[in-house]
C-alpha cells in the first residue's frame, strides 16, 4: 500500500497553517494576501478557518483505504522540498536527482488558488531539472525535465467549483475529499503540458498581460510579442492584452475571445494579442473595436517597450519590465484523475 503525503501550503502567521504561501489570509480573488485571518473580509477569513475539514475528511478517506497517510503544512520553499525529497529515486551514476517512477510515495496538494498549486510544481522543476551542461542521455529531446511525480489535487474552495475559476475545475479533476483520495489510490494518471519561462518558474494555466484603470479603462501598452517565428506585434501597436494560455484560464478578457483552443495536453503554447482599431460608423462617429491576432507555437516571447507591463500569471500579479519567455515542456507534470 502506499504512504501518501497530504501538503498543505501556510505561513508562518498561519495560526492553522492551511491558507498563504508565503503571507497570510486569501483574499476573494483567489490571490493569497498577507493579513492574518482576522484582519481579512468574513468571507476571505472563512476560507482560511476552514479549509482543514476537507484536509482531514481526505486523510480519514485515504487511511480508510489502508495508506499510511501524514499530513504536513510548509510554511518555506525549505519545506516544500524535505516533502518531495520522498518522491526522490536512488542515486543515479551521474549524481543527478531524479524522481523514482515507482515509487510508493504518493502527494496531495491542498490548494486554496493555482497559485499555491503553482509553488509545488515549480520546486518540483527546481528539484529534478539538470544543468544544462549535466544533460543526460535519458532526457527527452523535447524537454528540459524529466517526468515529475503525479499530484493529487484537493481544491479548498468548493465554491470555485461551479464558477469554473480554478485550474482543477477546468481540468475536471475530483474535488470531494473521498474522490480525491481514490482517483490518488486507484485513478489514472493524466500527464500535463507545463510552460516554463526564462525567470525562472513556471505556469500551469496561463498568464494575462495588460490592466486597466480603477474605472475599468484600459490601459494600453506596448511591445514585442513572438511565437516561434510569427510576429504577432512588432511594438508599434497599441495592445489591450496578450494571452498565454496552456489551459483555458485566460481564453476570455471582459467577453472578448481571445484563445480560440487552448490545451494543456497538446505541446504548444497558444498566445493572443488584442489590439484596439478604430472605426466610424455611416453617420461618422468613431468606435473602438479589436483585432485578435493569434498563434500557436512551442515557445513565446514578450518584450515589452513600456517601463512596467501589468501581468497575471496563474493568479499571481506582477510587472514585466524586461524581456520575458515561455516555452512548452509536453506532458512534463502529471495530476491524479478519477
Amino acid at each position: 500500500m502506499y504512504d501518501v503525503v497530504l501538503l498543505t501550503l501556510g505561513s508562518e502567521r498561519d495560526a492553522a497553517g492551511t491558507c498563504g504561501s508565503g503571507g497570510g489570509c486569501c483574499g476573494a480573488d483567489g490571490k493569497t494576501g498577507t493579513e492574518p485571518a482576522e484582519h481579512c473580509a468574513p468571507e476571505a477569513a472563512e476560507r482560511c478557518d476552514t479549509p482543514r475539514v476537507p484536509v482531514l475528511a481526505c486523510v480519514d478517506a485515504l487511511t480508510e483505504r489502508g495508506a499510511r497517510t501524514e499530513a504536513v503544512t510548509a510554511r518555506s520553499d525549505a519545506e516544500i522540498d524535505e516533502v518531495l525529497a520522498r518522491l526522490d529515486a536512488p542515486a543515479r551514476p551521474d549524481g543527478l536527482t531524479w524522481p523514482d517512477p515507482d515509487s510508493k510515495t504518493r502527494l496531495v496538494v491542498a490548494t486554496a488558488s493555482d497559485a499555491q498549486l503553482r509553488a509545488v510544481v515549480r520546486r518540483l522543476v527546481r528539484r529534478y531539472a539538470p544543468p544544462p551542461s549535466r544533460r543526460p542521455a535519458d532526457l527527452a529531446g523535447n524537454r528540459t525535465v524529466p517526468d515529475l511525480p503525479p499530484i493529487g489535487v484537493l481544491p479548498l474552495d468548493p465554491a470555485r467549483a461551479t464558477t469554473q475559476r480554478d485550474l482543477a475545475a477546468r481540468l475536471g479533476l475530483p474535488r470531494d475529499p473521498a474522490a480525491v483520495a481514490a482517483a490518488v489510490l486507484d485513478g489514472p494518471v493524466r500527464r500535463l503540458d507545463l510552460l516554463r519561462n526564462d525567470g525562472g518558474s513556471v505556469t500551469l494555466d496561463g498568464a494575462l498581460l495588460g490592466a486597466s484603470d480603477e474605472a475599468g479603462r484600459p490601459l494600453y501598452w506596448r511591445g514585442r510579442v513572438e511565437v516561434d517565428d510569427a510576429i504577432l506585434t512588432s511594438g508599434d501597436d497599441p495592445l489591450l492584452a496578450c494571452a498565454i494560455g496552456n489551459a483555458g484560464g485566460y481564453a476570455r478578457l471582459d467577453g472578448l475571445p481571445l484563445l480560440t483552443d487552448p490545451d494543456p495536453t497538446d505541446g504548444v503554447v497558444e498566445v493572443a494579442v488584442a489590439v484596439p482599431v478604430v472605426a466610424r460608423t455611416r453617420l461618422g462617429r468613431k468606435r473602438v473595436r479589436f483585432e485578435v491576432r493569434r498563434a500557436r507555437g512551442r515557445a513565446v516571447a514578450v518584450v515589452p517597450r513600456d517601463e512596467r507591463v501589468p501581468y497575471l500569471d496563474d493568479g499571481v500579479e506582477g510587472e514585466l519590465n524586461r524581456k520575458r519567455s515561455w516555452w512548452t515542456e509536453p506532458g512534463a507534470w502529471a495530476v491524479y484523475t478519477a
